[in-house]
């Protein structure tokens, strides 16, 4: 018992070195606690001849998915070892859960063992690939991040690198994918009073600075807006002294194809406060979150230039807060947007749907193939999918199958029943709110937003149960 006690204690000179270690193990695929070890486990059991699965087996039951635990001193370049439970390896795509199950186990065990051990102040951690070195680099790049640039006392910064001889490119494509999605996250974190509709622009700007040769960016001012007539837009910045921002993004990785095949529209309302119509104090502050859809559209296509992916792509951003003052929309104002369409405004906490409406009629001005628009739009979609699923209203099934293959969405009813609900208006085309007020709310925005789309393939991604993660481990990324 002494013997196997020693393995625990950690040398002082080890410990300095502040390294860590992530391994993976599999359940048995028979129904008992045996453990099998992944590729890179394996080859450390063997440098240490046979330590590692003794001390699985004597501290515990076997090791289940999603759990870990921690051996202190048993590799001389690594003072801590966090071996981390994969559940089956069998597991497949799941037709229930729509999802590669392997594939997200693997991403919140890996993010759960690099959380563990950037708790124990190491500054490296090395990961096993666990035969999927993109999904292993996604868990350990979302696992680790944290937002605490305002905070004094900060978490431990922790550089990650893949462990052994796994897929070096699938490493460094999984680690692009997450810091894309953290960089939403990021943004979406941050203060309202320092991400601003102009720093927004700002931080987008200078993310895309390394890709400027295949990167267009056009930062499009208040007076640009004015110009284009986008009235619905201007009419809910105004009640900000913050000016709106119109962010235009093109990429160009196809440049000897002149076609837009895909334009993205984010809806950047970067702070909410409901206007007029004042949203309750309560969780107001995560409304510095609605800009969420803009934060995704711009942060894909900064991952789309730095994996040089060969297509090309447009993203559009409305960005404006949405506040109450004596020159902000009232209950029951009108107002024009782009394409002549007339809205009677009598909720101004449905805001977004009016930047939407002039992005969508702009965006048809570049002949795109298909549109995708994405906003934290409705409480009613996370009524009534949770934080579990996005919300698709489409008007194309090739789209519905191509975002089906690449994410968790669920498609919703985009019917003229709900469309008759927003134009049955009594002093313009359209009511910005339906006319059943909070019946079907998620389905009547969608309406709305039909209204302003002329394209044969456009959806349209109501994010707002996604936008927090709330007690679940969620780290889907897909690699479509």
């Amino acid at each position: 018992m002494r013997h196997r006690c020693r393995y625990f204690s950690v040398a002082q000179n080890n410990w300095n070195a502040r390294k860590g270690l992530v391994l993976g193990v599999y359940e048995s695929e028979e129904e008992d606690d045996s453990l099998h070890l992944t590729e890179s486990a394996a080859g450390v059991n063997r440098v240490l001849s046979g330590k590692l699965t003794e001390l699985l087996k004597i501290s515990g039951p076997g090791l289940k998915k999603g759990k870990s635990r921690i051996f202190y001193g048993l590799h001389e370049d690594f003072p801590c070892i966090a071996v981390v439970g994969l559940g089956r390896n069998s597991l497949g795509v799941c037709g229930t859960e729509y999802w590669d199950t392997c594939k997200e186990n693997i991403r919140a065990a890996i993010a759960g063992g690099c959380r563990v051990l950037q708790n124990h102040v190491l500054t490296h951690i090395e990961v096993d690939g666990c035969n999927d070195s993109q999904s292993a680099a996604e868990g350990a790049v979302l696992g680790l991040f944290t937002y605490d640039d305002l905070k004094t006392k900060k978490k431990t910064r922790v550089t990650t690198q893949l462990h052994g001889s796994g897929c070096v490119s699938g490493w460094e494509k999984g680690v692009l994918y997450g810091e894309g999605q953290n960089l939403a996250r990021y943004l979406m974190e941050a203060p309202a009073n320092h991400v601003t509709p102009s720093v927004f622009a700002d931080t987008i700007t200078n993310r895309l600075a390394p890709y400027a040769d295949h990167v267009i960016v056009h930062k499009r001012s208040q007076e640009w807006i004015e110009e284009q007539q986008m009235g619905a837009f201007l009419s809910v910045s105004k009640g900000s002294e913050e000016p709106p921002v119109f962010l235009e993004l093109h990429y160009n990785g196809c440049p000897d194809n002149a076609q837009c095949p895909l334009l993205l529209v984010g809806k950047g309302i970067t702070f909410d406060s409901g206007g007029i119509s004042l949203k309750p104090p309560s969780g107001m502050d995560a409304m510095r979150a609605d800009m969420g859809g803009a934060a995704t559209v711009c942060s894909a296509i900064i991952t789309a230039a730095a994996l040089n992916l060969p297509i090309n792509i447009i993203g559009l951003a409305p960005l404006c807060e949405n506040m109450p003052s004596g020159k902000a929309n009232k209950p029951g104002d009108v107002v024009t947007a782009k394409n002549g369409k007339t809205i009677q405004v009598d909720n101004t906490d449905a805001e977004g749907r009016l930047i939407l409406a002039d992005a969508l009629c702009y965006a048809h001005s570049f002949n795109p193939r298909a549109i995708v628009n994405a906003a934290t739009l409705t409480g009613a979609m996370d009524v009534a999918l949770g934080s579990a699923a996005t919300g698709v209203f489409t008007n194309s099934d090739w789209v519905t199958y191509i975002l089906w293959c690449l994410s968790l969405v669920w498609r919703m009813p985009l019917f003229q029943h709900y469309t008759r609900q927003v134009t049955d208006c009594q002093l313009a085309d359209l009511n910005n709110v339906g006319k059943y007020s909070r019946s079907g709310g998620a389905c009547t925005a969608a309406a709305f937003l039909r209204e302003f789309v002329t394209a044969p393939h456009w959806a349209h991604l109501d994010i707002a149960g996604v936008m927090t993660n709330k007690d679940e481990e969620l780290l889907a990324s897909y690699s479509g």
